[in-house]
Formats: C-alpha cells, structure tokens, sequence
C-alpha cells in the first residue's frame, strides 16, 4: 500500500519469516554457529529456545538454504499436540514417504529403510522440528528412538528442535534424562539491543530500497525498541503501522511520539487493558503490571475477539487516498 509511494520494492516488514530479510544480530550469528556446528558434527540434537516472533524461523530457514542437498535431505515439521504414533507418522511424510495403512511399527521399519538408503547415497536425514513445546514426552520419546538408527558409528538421522522458553522447562524434567544426553549444543534466542533494533530496522529497509524516505528519528528508533522489547516479530509489526501512518500522512518523519500514538492504536485494537500495558513497557515492578503471557505478546497475535475497527478505517483511508492521487495524475 505504501510501497510505490517510498519508492520500495517490496514490503520490508512482513510478519511471515523471510531468509532474504535475515539480520545477523550477535545472537541470531551465535545460534546459527550452533546450527552449523550440528550440521558439522552429524549426530545427536541442537536446541534453539526463543520467546514467540524472536526470528527462529527465519534462523532455520536460512540455514537451510546453505545445506548442502546433495549431503543432506532436510524435512521440517510444525508440532501441534502430536502423541507419539502421530509424531512418527508426520515425521515418516515429511520425508516423502507413504504411511496410508501403516502401524507405528511399519513407519519406523519403512523410515530405517529410507534413511539407510540415503546414507548408500553418500547422504544423510536431518530433521527439523519447530515450536517442539507443544511435543509430549512420549513424541519427545520417539525423536530420541529414532536416533537409534545407526550404521556402525554413523548416524541416519539427526534433529533440530527449535521451540518457546517453555521448551527449556520441559528438557529439565526427569523422563527427558536420556535426551539431554543426546543434546550436543543448545541455545536460548534473546531479544535484539537497541543498537541492534536501528541495525535490524535499517537492514530490512536498505534490503527494499529505502533512501532514507522516510527518515527514523533517534528518539524513534529507542520508542520502537522499548515498546516491542526487542522482539523482532513486534519490531515489524510496529514499523509497518507507522510506515502506513507516514505515507497516510504524507509525512517523510517518524518520531517518538509517532510510535508511542501507534503502539497504543495497536493496543485498542487487540483490546490491550491500557494500564497493564503502560506498566509492561516501562518497567514497574507491580505484580499486576503483566498479569498474562497474552499481554505481554500484545503485538504477536490477534485474539479471536479483537477489535479491528481502527485497522479498517485506516485501511478505508489509505485506499481513499490513493484513489484520489491516481486520479489526480491521470
């Protein structure tokens, strides 16, 4: 919507994980170096924790596009609340395999077939597994079974599991011992600084063209990164507001007070209570200040219920208003 009018080639805050956009943050580096160090080594489990919108996706997906493929046959899954059959059947179809008929027994026989087949290849089966909170420790179990499947000291299979915080709960429980001892790196994905948040924010513009039209004031910049907390799934979704806001506008600035108008647009929009949020951004020490995970993550997703009253007038107004430039330079 604003695109042509800052001269952009493309849109640089979507939500949806792009590798193109990938911003090497010292965390982001560091996680990827584990990555690489496990891709390296050939066997056991790598570990990647972040909180939701940390860009985990985005880590992943931008290794994979440096894999190898003529080494190693990737396949990724999103977990739901899958129990262990389930799990071992998702996993057997993400290697392109057919489980129609099949018990859980024939799956693990069909993908120990496979699996030895590429290793005769000269290649080998690396399994990634996102938002692994929501595994049960039987599926966890299966994951660790299927490590098993060796050709003298070679492993067939090796896996990535990338998941929330809550995921790092779950590996201190007694019945993950085993597991843990198959980790051979894991790695906790913070929130960008604020040097980082203007490097991240300039770095996905630069990527789409930007000449400094519009211009991010400094103020601005500490705003964005204090009001999202870091979390670059939020940086994006402020940043893009407050684009549109600009080009809705007509205004070639954004500042502070900007930001702070459109953070708290966004809050009404999602039904945010406006105390909770003010006290969350500002670091009180109330109890009541974050009383929910969903608060906190005010800007990640949209509840069932929210109001999108402001968003559709906004949107009424941005097309109201190209609509009337077209006309004026036809």
């Amino acid at each position: 919507m604003y695109e042509a009018h800052f001269g952009f080639t493309s849109k640089p805050f979507q939500l949806v994980p792009d590798p193109d956009f990938f911003y090497g943050s010292r965390g982001h580096k560091r996680a990827l170096a584990y990555l690489e160090y496990g891709l390296h080594q050939g066997e056991g489990f790598i570990v990647i924790t972040g909180e939701v919108g940390a860009g985990k996706t985005t880590l992943v997906r931008n290794l994979l596009r440096r894999v190898p493929q003529q080494k190693i046959v990737a396949a990724q899954i999103v977990s739901t609340q899958l129990d262990a059959q389930e799990l071992v059947r998702t996993v057997a179809s993400s290697f392109g395999l057919n489980t129609e008929g099949l018990d859980k027994t024939q799956i693990l026989g069909r993908l120990e077939v496979h699996f030895r087949s590429l290793y005769s290849e000269g290649r080998r089966a690396l399994l990634i597994v996102d938002e692994a909170q929501n595994l049960t420790a039987q599926a966890v179990e299966e994951l660790r079974m299927l490590s098993n499947f060796q050709i003298e000291a070679h492993s067939l299979v090796q896996s990535f599991l990338v998941g929330q915080p809550e995921f790092r709960e779950m590996m201190q429980r007694q019945e993950m011992r085993q597991l843990k001892q198959r980790i051979i790196a894991s790695y906790h994905l913070g929130p960008l600084d604020e040097a980082e948040t203007r490097a991240y924010i300039e770095h996905r513009l630069t990527k789409v063209g930007w000449q400094e039209n519009p211009r991010f004031q400094k103020g601005a910049i500490e705003a964005i990164h204090r009001l999202t907390d870091g979390v670059p799934r939020r940086i994006n979704t402020i940043c893009d507001r407050l684009l549109l806001a600009a080009f809705l506008g007509n205004s070639n600035e954004i500042t502070a007070a900007n930001t702070e108008d459109i953070f708290n647009e966004l809050n009404v929009e999602l039904g945010i209570n406006r105390d909770h949020q003010f006290a969350l951004h500002r670091g009180t020490n109330e109890s009541e200040s974050t009383p929910s995970n969903a608060q906190a993550d005010s800007l990640n997703s949209v509840p069932a219920n929210s109001s999108i009253e402001v968003s559709l007038a906004r949107i009424a107004e941005a097309l109201e208003l190209m609509a009337r430039r077209q006309n004026t330079l036809g």
